[in-house]
């Protein structure tokens, strides 16, 4: 019986080992996965550490709760916009897709492993699904910098797909011992696995925002313990429902994650610290438990299966399920490449172990063994992959500083970091010149690891890194202000008014947002309205309206000067039927004839 103070020096190096295999991974290309459980056979009862180890309830207990927390971490990290242009795909991949690879692998499985048809399938259910601790650990800090829907589907994908793996695995173990019919049995399990993880997992989010915003803790480290509470709780109730756990926790992370709650900075480090311990205890756990010996005797038919995963099953399923969403061809080759295999099947194996299974340790080492050919090739291969096919997208250099805001209250204030390319339309620009609305504040500048204190005459320079805080409601008008010439341009919200400096100039206010003022681009904006409003009419809340925007006065200085102005996006006018009349050839420019639809102006 190992001690406990023989138990935390083992464990505390094991960490370090895991960190040196961190390293190892990044220079070298090998994916981190792949080390870590090596880092666990070498410290396992076969490998030089001894160390023994064949509990696989304590296994699977260590394999839940690191993926409940990398899973949360994960969800804290997928913006809504994300959801939005991937779920669609991502949707269909996490279901359909998920059940075509387990059929066809299970089916392939079978033969090769002379099976019975539902264990070969309860195999194949093992490894249908895409791991979302390498998924994440792979494209957002794995150099593997590809186009944004794609990353985007992937993440949503190895996020969501768990679900239905759960669902196969877990319905095939009871049909297997007898405990479910098959049919409606197995139907009830799947729906109540999405329906209850769902509504776990958006109640429980919506509850911890409303709890991280009103609960005032005096200790700022308390704030990331209420949101790991939050994500066991989302976890542990859908489980207790009979629903996904691993869908809930996922989806408390996201609610919780887009609504920023107070100190989210500090709740997003704690996270990506307690992230990156348990995927490296998970898998070296999973590697103790494993027996180098047993997985050489199936490595033959490990091989072979793995080989109909990657080349079979995965495309198969790939084509089927995302054809529909306009991937390209190269697009589609790249996602089914990506089905790469983690901690998930690996902690799903020892179901059929747990469950007493007659075939259960057969098909533990067979999925370990594809685990790790799928870690290592698919893995490895990756930015190869993505190159080859011409799917790469340049890679922006992370900022040197960062600068964060630390309160324990709400601060309706962000702090967002631009980056600044050849094609940036801040390119070459003074700071003064950038049109920002009002409030809106250049922090920091970044230049070749030198900080740049901003003034009104600083320029902005090719690969500067501009940190700016502003209010959130005005990020749209900032995110022009910084956009590049390739990148669509948001559509800023009709509804709200944006506050704009007096002294910026017309041809700015073109330039940045792309809205036709009709005046002399060197005019200022307080130039502009006295124009259209005479200087009697200069005064508060007047307005003049343009094409596609209506200005409204706003602030007045002592002496009468137009300090702000108001800014407000006319929505799209309805398209008549009936083609409007030739203007009267008599009007002058910028007059409404008795047809036109010319600017008017409204003191």
């Amino acid at each position: 019986m190992v001690s406990v103070e023989t138990g935390i020096l083992i464990t505390g190096v094991l960490l370090l080992l895991g960190i040196a295999s961190n390293k190892f991974s990044s220079r070298m290309g090998v994916p981190v996965l792949v080390l870590f459980l090596l880092v666990g056979m070498l410290a396992g009862s076969e490998g030089i550490g001894g160390i023994e180890f064949e509990n696989y309830t304590i296994a699977n207990g260590i394999g839940t709760i690191a993926l409940c927390v990398i899973l949360f971490d994960g969800g804290l990290r997928t913006p809504f916009h994300t959801i939005r242009s991937a779920w669609k795909p991502a949707g269909m991949l996490a279901t359909l897709g998920v059940f075509i690879t387990a059929l066809i692998t299970g089916l392939a499985a079978a033969w090769i492993l002379k099976l019975s048809i539902l264990e070969g399938l309860l195999l194949g259910s093992i490894v249908g699904s895409t791991d979302a601790a390498v998924v994440f650990t792979v494209l957002r800090g794995g150099g593997v910098n590809i186009r944004r829907r794609l990353a985007e589907t992937l993440e949503v994908e190895s996020g969501s797909n768990d679900p239905m793996a759960i669902f196969l695995t877990v319905g095939l173990i009871q049909v297997l011992t007898g405990t479910v019919p098959f049919g409606l049995g197995l139907l009830n399990l799947f729906v109540s696995q999405i329906v209850f993880g769902t509504i776990a997992g958006v109640l429980v989010g919506g509850a911890g925002v409303w709890m991280l915003q009103r609960i005032r803790l005096d200790a700022a480290g308390l704030y990331p313990v209420l949101a790991t509470a939050l994500g066991l709780v989302s976890f542990g109730s859908a489980a207790a429902l009979g629903g996904s756990g691993f869908l809930a926790v996922y989806l408390t992370g996201i609610v919780i994650g887009n609504r920023r709650p107070v100190f989210f900075r500090g709740i997003l480090l704690f996270h990506d610290a307690a992230a990156w311990i348990c995927q490296i205890l998970m898998f070296i756990a999973l590697g103790i438990l494993s027996f180098p010996s047993r997985l050489w005797d199936v490595a033959p038919q490990a091989l072979m299966i793995s080989a109909v995963l990657m080349f079979v099953a995965r495309p198969i399923a790939v084509f089927a399920c995302a054809s529909p969403f306009r991937f390209s061809a190269r697009e589609l080759l790249f996602l089914s490449w990506v089905g790469l295999k983690g901690a998930v099947p690996i902690t799903l194996a020892t179901f059929p172990m747990l469950a007493d299974l007659s075939g259960a340790p057969l098909i533990f080492d067979t999925v370990f063994f594809v685990v790790l050919i799928s870690a290592l090739v698919q893995g490895w291969s990756l930015p190869t992959v993505a190159k080859y096919l011409k799917l790469v997208v340049p890679t922006r250099r992370p900022p040197p500083v960062t600068l964060e805001i630390s309160s324990l209250r709400n601060v309706e204030a962000d702090i967002v970091e631009y980056f600044v390319d050849d094609s940036c339309h801040a390119a070459d620009c003074m700071i003064k010149d950038l049109a920002l609305p009002a409030g809106v504040v250049v922090a920091l500048i970044v230049r070749d690891e030198r900080i740049i204190p901003p003034q009104g005459r600083t320029q902005i320079e090719v690969g500067d890194h501009v940190i700016v805080v502003l209010n959130p409601q005005v990020r749209t008008m900032v995110d022009r202000v910084f956009a590049h010439g390739q990148q669509p341009l948001t559509s800023l919200p009709t509804a709200l008014e944006f506050p704009l400096r007096g002294s910026i100039t017309v041809g700015e206010v073109e330039r940045f947002y792309g809205f036709n003022l009709h005046g002399r681009p060197e005019e200022t904006l307080d130039e502009l309205m006295r124009e259209r409003l005479g200087e009697g009419g200069v005064r508060l809340a007047a307005s003049s309206r343009f094409e596609q925007i209506e200005l409204v006065v706003r602030e007045l200085s002592a002496s009468g000067l137009i300090e702000h102005v108001g800014m407000v996006i006319l929505p799209e006018p309805e398209v008549s039927d009936v083609p409007a009349p030739e203007p009267s050839p008599t009007a002058a420019p910028g007059i409404p004839s008795s047809h036109g639809k010319a600017p008017s102006d409204t003191p």
